[in-house]
């Protein structure tokens, strides 16, 4: 027998509210050790399936644990469904690594920091969209150990919106929800502002202007993030440093490739991949790597499971130039739960990985089963 091929594949997906299912990879090795990877990609949890049919016979056949790289290298994907899934079963291959070796993944790849630094992002977890309701989740957040904090506060605000003219009246309830949140945490605290590719350039550049006076941290993806918006964004970044404010952005691109043109073309002054859709950690370290080249930093986007979490908490141990990590800050007891330990408390903006190997944690499956949005799939290797 083949000690280094797959046994089992299986797709999950975990119903955690009304507005959000987490879908999680596990693969298990010949000897019975169990990896884990996230592909979360939300309301397009049917597109994940029909993307899992096609690559993960292919994995079982592929896939080597010892090697866990080359799956993802040598099966780019075509989107970000594809990237989710691909993304997924390479977390879960060097999970594998790293227990095989008796190793957490950051020791696995090495050399790594001790301590991470951590943002909440709050955004979630606020069903009221009140500046109250923000106010209330930033309280929360201190308390729980945060001293930097996002928001998406522009419900109102599209594209749609300010092409008619009506962006800066529409941005104003975002304004009001920014100062609410800017009351609670005080004046030094980071406060980062993600817009969501709602505004245009005229729009948001009056955006700028009015966070500014808030003392916001950075501004993130005000523009819809495609090449030809590259030079308006540039122009915003010029302009939010002028006012002593950074620029943020790219969280849904799929490897270094996607990343170049921005970076080169002066977009942004931090770059946020996820673990989840840029095609593999090798590929999130090189973009980082590549990104500290050019004197960008790197702030890994992270809003979902704990699995991904689990994952960019490792990862951002080892990357270059590192700025510090997003957290789903409290949208669901779940995200706890799904791995039985609370993970590592955050402290004055700090923590750590979970003690163990590979990832740190575990799903348990009896909490999985509870929870189940639909039926497992799962694929033998004789399949």
């Amino acid at each position: 027998m083949n000690l280094d091929v797959l046994k089992t594949i299986s797709l999950n997906f975990i119903r955690v509210s009304y507005k959000t299912c987490w879908t999680f990879i596990q693969l298990q090795d010949q000897d019975g050790k169990i990896g884990e990877g996230e592909a979360s990609l939300i309301g397009r949890e049917e597109l994940l399936q029909e993307a899992a049919k096609r690559i993960v016979p292919k994995a079982l056949r592929e896939a080597r644990p010892s090697d866990p790289s080359s799956f993802a290298q040598q099966n780019p994907p075509s989107d970000i469904v594809e990237s989710s899934i691909v993304s997924a079963i390479d977390q879960a291959l060097w999970s594998l690594y790293a227990q095989a070796a008796n190793l957490s993944l950051a020791e696995a790849i090495g050399p790594y920091r001790e301590s991470i630094p951590v943002y909440a992002n709050i955004n979630r977890r606020t069903d009221d969209r009140s500046p109250n309701g923000f106010a209330n989740s930033a309280r929360a957040a201190i308390e729980s150990g945060h001293i930097a904090f996002k928001i998406a506060p522009f419900d109102e605000v599209s594209t749609r919106i300010c092409a008619q003219g009506d962006g800066e009246r529409a941005m104003q309830a975002g304004l009001d929800r920014i100062a609410a949140v800017r009351e609670v945490v005080g004046p030094n605290k980071r406060l980062m502002v993600d817009c969501h590719w709602r505004f245009d350039e005229k729009t948001a550049r009056k955006l700028n202007h009015a966070v500014a006076k808030l003392g916001v941290y950075w501004v993130e993806c005000p523009l819809p993030e495609v090449e030809s918006n590259i030079p308006a964004l540039a122009r915003l970044r010029y302009q939010c440093n002028e006012m002593g404010m950074h620029h943020a952005g790219l969280e849904t691109n799929i490897g270094w490739d996607s990343f170049q043109p921005y970076c080169e073309g002066g977009a942004y002054d931090v770059v946020m991949p996820d673990i989840k859709y840029i095609g593999g950690i090798h590929e999130l370290k090189r973009t980082a790597e590549e990104s500290e080249l050019l004197g960008i930093q790197v702030s890994p986007h992270n809003p979902s499971g704990p699995i991904a979490h689990a994952a960019s908490l490792q990862i951002s141990r080892v990357l270059p130039d590192f700025d510090m990590l997003e957290l789903q800050f409290d949208e669901s007891p779940l995200f706890d739960r799904l791995v039985g330990t609370p993970f590592l408390p955050v402290q004055s903006g700090l923590t750590k990985t979970p003690n163990g190997q590979g990832l740190g944690v575990n799903l348990v499956d009896s909490i999985m089963q509870q929870n189940f949005e639909c039926q497992t799939l799962e694929w033998g290797a004789e399949d």
